[in-house]
């Protein structure tokens, strides 16, 4: 017998054990599925939060507030050393504009109508090309060095914040991933054992003609690999249909924030490396598996 062959026949076979035992099957399946949609839910959910948040993090601005007594030629010298440092984007919202703004919001039109006078400053707003924090916080400093600036706003701070947050995530998720695969090993390797017995007489006398040992752990390893491959898979169906029913309130909350918003799915590689991981642990639960049996009978 080639090879292929043997191999062929070895996946035929851990097949035809997996449909002989429907409920026994689903029920592993169920587990290792729950094992793998856990941390790639976990995963994806942060993914789409980074997603959320990226416009905003990019489109983040300096505002240069200036000094009440800033007349027209302060601000023309402003707009020049603006333009000199070709920072990126900047526009002049003078005091009038800014309050005229602010009127227009919902519920502070009759705040700002009880106003003896107009409060707020001129400024400048700028939309920095370079949005690295460091950058940001450099352009601020130099910012507020300048002649005629009162005060200097950057929000920043939560995107840092946010950027912990996202690695200390991805740090959890990827521990609690590596305690559901130790786990998805250790059921993968029980449920061989399983099989190891009720077919220990057939292992006996394939031992005995002289079968080698790779021949004998073939079909357990395809077992386990084609158990975790469908694990995997029906993960991959359980994270997305959490992500359907989740969609529409996601896009409502997006819309009530004056955005859109759309969850992202898996990719198809995303996919196939979760069918590939359940598949890679499954073989390792049952090379284990079946080695200690293959010991123990040596």
């Amino acid at each position: 017998m080639s090879w292929l062959a043997q191999h062929l026949a070895a996946a035929s076979d851990a097949i035809r054990r997996l449909a002989s035992a429907p409920l026994n099957t689903l029920l592993s399946l169920l587990v290792i599925g729950i094992a793998l949609a856990l941390p790639a839910a976990g995963w994806l959910t942060i993914d789409n939060l980074r997603i959320a948040v990226g416009d905003a993090a990019k489109a983040q601005q300096i505002s240069l507030f200036l000094k009440a007594g800033a007349g027209a030629n302060d601000v023309a010298v402003i707009e020049k050393r603006l333009r000199e440092m070709n920072i990126g984007q900047f526009r002049f919202v003078s005091r009038d504009e800014a309050l005229k703004s602010l009127q227009n919001r919902e519920g502070l039109a009759d705040l700002t109508a009880g106003l003896p006078r107009n409060p707020l400053p001129d400024a400048f707003v700028v939309d920095a090309e370079d949005t690295r924090p460091e950058a940001l916080e450099a352009a601020a400093k130099t910012f507020a060095e300048w002649p005629k600036v009162e005060h200097v706003q950057l929000d920043s701070a939560w995107v840092r914040r946010f950027d912990a947050f996202v690695r200390i995530a991805r740090l959890a998720v990827g521990l609690i991933a590596g305690v559901f695969a130790a786990g998805l090993i250790a059921v993968t390797f029980n449920t061989i054992r399983l099989q190891i017995l009720a077919h220990a007489a057939e292992i006996e006398v394939a031992r005995l003609i002289g079968a080698a040992d790779d021949f004998i752990r073939r079909p357990f390893q395809y077992y386990g690999a084609l158990q975790g491959a469908l694990g995997g898979l029906l993960a991959v169906a359980m994270v997305a249909i959490g992500g359907g029913l989740l969609a529409g309130p996601a896009g409502e909350l997006a819309t009530l924030y004056g955005g859109s918003f759309a969850l992202r799915g898996f990719s198809g590689g995303e996919v196939a490396a979760l069918a590939g991981g359940g598949a890679l642990l499954g073989w390792i639960g049952a090379e284990i598996s079946v080695a200690i049996h293959l010991r123990r009978i040596g």
